[in-house]
């Protein structure tokens, strides 16, 4: 992941309201007057934080055939994977730091 990727997740995630359409979409994707609603945002407020988390890459929209006007939004899982290692690689760096630190310390006892 590059870092500017990473950077667009984690300001995209930063916020509780998109945290929160995040997880409204892990159940299941919704029309954008679902969201709405279930957050409790007004429409000019929701479109630019989904337009944030569209930007970010982990939010797609779509139309169905039958209605041009209905926006329909589904998570994108890639921006979440990449995040996800990128956590394990930074989990693991501490690991080994901290397990050295504490090497250091009881050799010094």
């Amino acid at each position: 992941m590059s870092a500017a990727a990473l950077d667009r997740t984690l300001v995209a995630l930063a916020d509780p309201h998109r945290r929160r359409i995040v997880e409204l979409l892990r159940v299941r994707p919704r029309r954008a007057g679902e969201i709405g609603d279930a957050v409790g945002l007004a429409p000019p407020a929701l479109s630019r934080h989904l337009k944030t988390l569209k930007t970010s890459g982990l939010v797609e929209e779509t139309h169905p055939a039958f209605d041009a006007r209905v926006r329909i939004y589904s998570l994108r899982p890639q921006p979440m994977t990449q995040l996800k290692a990128w956590l394990e690689k930074t989990e693991e760096l501490w690991t080994t730091q901290l397990a050295a630190f504490k090497e250091h310390l009881e050799k010094g006892e």
